[in-house]
């Protein structure tokens, strides 16, 4: 089987080499390591130009997290520059449950900011999106569609089934973790996903179960999504990754 980590944050994963080992053994032949900030969008481009396996693509963004009105301008500068050496913008997007943002309309204002400047970005360079909405899904949905975007991807979509609806109405795509194997509102959205709309992802380091996860943990993601669709595990191995080398026009074959 061939698989694609559809997003990872491989600044964070330890002992990455072997971690990047053990991927390529379990079938994985690419990622997209995705920017949470100036660092980690860096780090991605630095993996990006390396002839590793799995290869590893870049993806530079912002995380909500992450919003330092101090390096704002600077970092979102750098991204604007070297744009051009990543398959997509992100991870970028809108989080209203984080706790420093939960009751503070100001700083949910200025991830609104951020997340259109960003969404206008992607759009005049042609690249897709990869959003995060935990928490702000009406919202982010509402401001890809408004801005005009053509090509997003919902990571780890847990929201609202009439959000869903509509997200995939206006040719979105979902991406699902591990977290499929035990969180039912991400099992909801998984099954009522069509698979032609579904990428496959990791989101290591991200603890599963208590245990840090690595991209060779696709395959619990593999495993959870088919038993949720009831289909085999090649079956969906096959489609995502050519939804997955489609989305972000990957040259992989």
């Amino acid at each position: 089987m061939r698989l694609v980590d559809a997003h990872a944050h491989l600044e964070e994963v330890e002992e990455l080499e072997q971690a990047l080992r053990r991927a390529w053994e379990a079938g994985v032949k690419a990622i997209i390591a995705v920017g949470s900030d100036y660092h980690s969008s860096k780090f991605a481009l630095e993996l990006a130009e390396k002839p590793l396996r799995p290869k590893v693509y870049a993806a530079l963004g912002i995380h909500p997290w992450s919003l330092n009105p101090s390096t704002l301008d600077s970092t979102m500068e750098f991204i604007r520059r070297n744009l051009g050496k990543a398959v997509a913008v992100g991870e970028v997007g809108l989080d209203y449950w984080y706790k420093e943002t939960r009751r503070d309309r100001e700083k949910q204002a200025l991830q609104r900011k951020v997340f259109e400047e960003f969404l206008k970005m992607a759009e005049s360079n042609g690249k897709p999106v990869i959003i995060h909405s935990r928490g702000a899904w009406g919202d982010s949905l509402k401001m890809a569609i408004e801005l005009g975007v053509e090509e997003a991807v919902f990571h780890w979509f847990s929201g609202p089934q009439e959000v869903l609806e509509n997200l995939l109405s206006h040719g979105y795509y979902v991406s699902a973790t591990p977290a499929v194997a035990y969180s039912r509102e991400h099992r909801k959205a998984v099954l009522s996903t069509p698979l032609s709309r579904l990428l496959l992802e990791t989101d290591s380091p991200v603890s599963y179960g208590g245990k840090p996860s690595e991209p060779a943990d696709i395959l619990k993601t593999l495993e959870g999504v088919a038993s949720v669709k009831n289909m085999s595990r090649e079956k969906i191995a096959e489609e995502t990754f050519e939804n997955t080398l489609r989305f972000f026009k990957l040259p992989l074959d």
